[in-house]
């Protein structure tokens, strides 16, 4: 544990291990929670609970007085990904070089405390740790890890994720940006386009996939900024996720070596793998930005009186508040009992497609429905709620969109795949 919050986890566990599990709590009458209505805080371990405090009061305090301005005029902080970097919450579910060793559940509790506040955010969070650190500790060299992975856990550098092309979205087998070999320079040669990359326009790492002519296999290079025929250019306009940087990466007879090649990412597994552990994250992220938004429409509609009393008192509204609640708090217990698989290493891809397809989809019908509860007001900015029913517009739809993971989803239970 090597951050300062992490330090402080041991004295702190102790203290909230005999709060939580005291006697004296657990003979009490239990109550229902409507902001935690099936106890998922029972299930936590004490450091989960810590380090969620700990980040909760970080994205309120700091994150939350930024983004109205930031969504605004569709800007960044980078030192945002510092500030994340001094609290050790990029890569937090690696060992060593930096990084914590955390629980996949710490993961997705930080990733729900981010997105609680912006889809933005969550996103900058999870690009950095399970689509950039993750793939160089997984199929990195020694060298590479000890390079990259101590400044991109402290958030000194900040890295993107070079999947996605102009022609090539969900099939991802037919990419085109190529690696080939040059004779007279004796090195390699990267050539393509890569676009709707997070952090591209402000990243000093670049995790490029490619197709290698010499085999046809997919790979991983790791690019530095500033390289020679390497240019990126930032996407004007979004509507969704503005608080984020976007962009597109261009690369023209760009010239690496071998040792800049990630050795065993090889082939679209390896991509795949790390797309996974993003997607879980995703999974917990987009219910805590549901989360807002019920909590936001219950208090509005307790504070608005309509026809002599407030709205939250019409049968309608509640009923609507009773759906949010259900489904945010199933999909949290399946969040739960997935993360915790996946730190035994139980968990197979399908499960994952199944928790970002339904959890995404429900939050955005959340966001939705909590919109419409507030009325007029529900499309001015000031009250958080069209945010993310623009932000999970484009979450329900990246990273595998929902029909996708349907087919993914389909193919494991006929057998059949339909994606041909």
């Amino acid at each position: 544990m090597t951050s300062s919050v992490l330090k402080r986890v041991p004295a702190r566990i102790s203290r909230l291990c005999q709060l939580h599990h005291s006697p004296a709590l657990l003979s009490t009458k239990a109550e229902f929670n409507w902001e935690d209505p099936l106890n998922l805080q029972y299930h936590l371990k004490e450091e989960e609970i810590l380090l969620r405090d700990t980040f909760h009061a970080y994205c309120q305090e700091k994150l939350s007085p930024r983004v109205l301005e930031a969504n605004r005029k569709e800007l960044f902080d980078r030192n945002i990904m510092k500030e994340m970097g001094k609290l050790g919450v990029f890569g937090c579910t690696l060992d060593g070089y930096g990084c914590s060793g955390a629980s996949f559940v710490t993961y997705g509790l930080l990733a729900r405390e981010a997105e609680r506040v912006d889809s933005s955010y969550r996103s900058a969070f999870s690009v950095q740790s399970s689509l950039v650190m993750t793939p160089i500790y997984l199929f990195g060299s020694e060298e590479q890890k000890n390079k990259y992975l101590p400044a991109l856990a402290n958030g000194e550098l900040v890295g993107c994720f070079g999947l996605t092309e102009p022609n090539h979205g969900s099939d991802i087998g037919a990419m085109e940006s190529n690696i080939t070999y040059c004779k007279e320079k004796k090195s390699l040669l990267l050539n393509g386009t890569k676009t709707w990359i997070t952090n591209a326009p402000i990243a000093d790492l670049f995790v490029i996939w490619a197709r290698d002519k010499r085999d046809g296999r997919i790979k991983g290079v790791l690019l530095e900024k500033n390289t020679k025929g390497l240019n990126t250019s930032k996407i004007e306009g979004k509507f969704s996720l503005r608080a984020s940087e976007t962009g597109m990466i261009f690369m023209d007879n760009v010239e690496f070596s071998e040792d800049q090649l990630l050795p065993t990412g090889l082939g679209l597994s390896a991509p795949f793998t790390c797309l996974t552990s993003a997607r879980l994250g995703i999974a917990w992220g987009v219910l805590g930005a549901a989360e807002n938004c019920l909590a936001v429409a219950r208090q509005y509609t307790l504070d608005r009186h309509q026809f002599k009393k407030p709205l939250a008192g019409n049968q309608l509204m509640q009923k609507k508040l009773a759906d949010m609640s259900t489904e945010i708090a199933l999909g949290l217990q399946a969040c739960l009992h997935v993360s915790r698989l996946k730190d035994e290493n139980l968990v197979v891809p399908e499960m994952v497609s199944m928790l970002k397809r339904n959890n995404c989809g429900k939050a955005l019908n959340i966001a939705r429905v909590a919109r419409d509860m507030l009325g007029a007001n529900g499309i001015s900015d000031e009250y958080n709620i069209i945010r993310h029913v623009m932000n999970l517009e484009a979450v329900n739809t990246y990273e595998g969109t929902h029909d996708v993971h349907a087919l993914i989803l389909g193919r494991s239970i006929t057998g059949i795949n339909a994606f041909l």
